[in-house]
């Protein structure tokens, strides 16, 4: 395997990019190594610039469902392009992909796009305020909703993974206003409820959390917060920008039964473009401008190619539910081998699964919230990273990310997954002795 061109590229990306990325998680940093350039992707592979072909089970962090550049998608965004790529005003799909997933996801009434999953985070955060008349929210210690200043606090995924504990440049000011909950911990929730009695607007979080690795709700957490929030006339926010749509086709939601008042939604209702949403009750999104006093705008919300592309993907999840079973049956299959191989090394290594997320996190200790999951050694995650992407599989480049799976992955890359991950870990701890 040689990857010159890609230390060519981020010696050069060095002197023009901070870092020589544009996300600092891709930089490598926690894994070790220099980060790979992409060239492009087909499936459940990806090719970097010197043609080494990996299968990748990062999925664009999540959008991916049906592997790369697959055909549906593609063929949707060269015809959208026929007829420009912006227009900065309305359009016919846009009203044909809202009406879909009001009809996919029951709780969205109403949605409006912008072109981020932060950008929906913060939006949702500022209509909660805006609806309640209230200041404060609680968010959860690891779940990572975007970079928006309001949530760069015990933020997970890659604040943790680059060793900073906040981020220079939020102010006291907008910190004091986010009051922070261990994940799981429903008594801690009510104590901050208590102490800020009829001042929190929202409680906002991952229903499964993929930005500390993948770590699921306790039984009965979720309903818990529900039945906190309407009690208190707390608006609850699902960030779904990764489980919607592919835990199932009303996402999280509705795998847990649990309905929240909003949802966000990311990259995934564009097909993997860069598109973002937030909706929920009727009477919370009439708040929005121009129907209510909330402001929110973008030039590009509603973008004519990411719209073409996402109601492409939407629209065969929804006239093809064999795509959750195939996805459940994959995970299955790719979590269960990699059980058999820690047993058969001895190793009681934990993995937090849940259809197509999983996480195999380098601890013997149970992993339900951001402190469990930081007992998880790095290091030797470190080397199992590159010693897997030596053996062609591309992993997130952190211990604290879920990884996605795709329908695009065969039996046969399956059981090449885990015979490297296996091999992988024979050499890591070999080295360790």
């Amino acid at each position: 395997m040689h990857i010159n061109k890609s230390k060519d590229l981020f010696a050069k990306a060095q002197h023009f990019i901070p870092g020589g990325v544009n996300s600092p998680v891709r930089a490598f940093r926690a894994v070790g190594g220099e980060p790979i350039f992409i060239k492009k992707a087909d499936g459940a592979f990806i090719y970097d610039e010197d043609d080494n072909a990996y299968i990748e089970l990062i999925n664009s962090w999540g959008p991916m469902i049906l592997g790369h550049n697959h055909p549906l998608i593609r063929e949707a965004v060269i015809k959208a392009m026929e007829h420009g790529t912006s227009f900065g005003a309305p359009t016919s799909r846009e009203v044909e992909i809202a009406e879909l997933i009001t009809h996919m996801v029951p709780s969205i009434e109403k949605v409006r796009m912008v072109n981020s999953g932060t950008e929906a985070t913060m939006s949702a955060i500022r209509l909660a305020r805006g609806y309640t008349g209230r200041d404060k929210f609680i968010k959860f210690e690891g779940h990572y909703h975007g970079h928006g200043d309001s949530f760069l606090i015990a933020a997970g995924s890659g604040v943790a993974t680059m060793g900073y504990p906040d981020s220079p440049g939020v102010t006291k000011g907008t910190a004091k206003d986010t009051l922070l909950a261990p994940h799981n911990n429903i008594e801690a929730v009510k104590e901050l409820v208590e102490n800020n009695k009829g001042e929190i607007a929202a409680i906002i979080l991952e229903p499964v959390a993929g930005n500390m690795g993948c770590v699921l709700p306790r039984e009965g957490f979720l309903k818990a917060l529900r039945e906190l929030c309407d009690q208190e006339g707390i608006v609850l926010i699902f960030d779904e920008v990764m489980s919607g749509f592919r835990l199932a086709k009303g996402g999280a939601q509705e795998h847990f039964g649990v309905t929240p008042d909003l949802t966000t939604l990311g990259k995934i209702i564009g097909g993997g473009m860069p598109v973002g949403a937030y909706g929920g009750k009727k009477e919370i999104m009439d708040f929005v401008s121009p129907a209510g006093p909330v402001y929110q705008a973008g030039t590009l919300s509603g973008n004519p190619i990411a719209m073409a592309a996402g109601l492409a993907m939407l629209t065969h999840l929804n006239e093809t539910p064999s795509v959750y079973s195939d996805l459940n049956r994959i995970g299955n299959k790719l979590v269960g081998g990699f059980q058999q191989s820690l047993k058969k090394l001895g190793l009681n290594y934990t993995i937090n699964h849940l259809g197509s997320m999983y996480t195999l996190f380098f601890t013997y200790n149970e992993v339900y919230d951001f402190d469990s999951a930081k007992n998880s050694d790095t290091v030797l995650f470190g080397k199992y990273f590159q010693a897997m992407l030596q053996k062609g599989i591309y992993l997130a480049p952190s211990q604290y990310e879920s990884l996605f799976l795709s329908t695009a992955l065969s039996d046969k890359d399956i059981e090449k997954i885990i015979e490297a991950n296996e091999a992988s870990l024979i050499e890591v701890f070999t080295d360790k002795k």
